[in-house]
């Protein structure tokens, strides 16, 4: 049988005072789905309000990228299935991407934290990079505490952010992961960082797209998460 996997996608095309161009990072989509369909491993796309998902940074020099905008899979994203009608719990796991357009439409948005909550209480796997953690802020599975606390994460760092977004964000994503009690930790600017604690699994920027999906591939082919 086959694993199944659904990206959250962002449906968010503009982001803080400024009016910012954003959506979600295409390299964040492209690159963990391609790891995800060598391993043929089925992916579905799910957003907030359903249909567009807006995109920022596609870089047609980057082959995963190309291969995936000339996709049927990429299609797809385009009509994506409004999250409210999925129940996460027909999937293996969940994945969350980054770019800017999360911190207005996946950040603490109650559907996804209860696809988080539906996916993690029934044994999933739960995967997020870049902004995309911010999907776990204000998560409770049902004991009272933040999902996060004690968890060991990553997400984009704060010191990447200064150079990247700070006016247009509403917070610093990783000063809220800490506040909830998360164990965050991140490699230098744009370098790859994965950190895999149980069945959570966070990357740190774009460039940890790729080798998050390779984790995500590991961890569904581990035992204790069935076909």
């Amino acid at each position: 049988m086959t694993h199944h996997v659904l990206f959250i996608v962002t449906n968010a095309a503009v982001l803080g005072p400024h009016n910012r161009k954003t959506g979600f990072f295409f390299a964040e989509v492209a690159h963990p789905f391609g790891e995800l369909d060598k391993a043929g491993i089925a992916v579905e796309f799910a957003s907030p309000a359903g249909g567009w998902t807006p995109y920022d940074a596609y870089d047609e020099k980057d082959p995963a990228q190309k291969e995936f905008f000339e996709s049927k899979a990429f299609r797809r994203l385009n009509h994506s299935r409004r999250l409210s009608e999925v129940d996460v719990a027909d999937y293996d796991a969940i994945l969350v991407p980054g770019g800017l357009g999360p911190m207005v439409d996946i950040q603490r948005n109650a559907d996804v934290q209860r696809a988080v909550v539906r996916a993690w209480t029934t044994g999933k796997l739960v995967a997020a990079v870049c902004h995309g953690p911010c999907a776990l802020l204000g998560v409770d599975v049902g004991d009272g505490a933040p999902f996060v606390r004690g968890k060991k994460l990553t997400s984009f760092s704060k010191k990447e952010e200064y150079d990247y977004a700070r006016e247009d964000v509403p917070y610093e994503l990783e000063d809220a992961l800490r506040a909830e009690g998360a164990e965050y930790s991140s490699a230098s600017n744009w370098e790859p960082h994965v950190i895999v604690d149980g069945r959570l699994i966070t990357g740190q920027n774009p460039a940890s797209a790729g080798p998050l999906g390779k984790e995500l591939v590991a961890a569904l082919k581990r035992a204790g998460v069935p076909a």
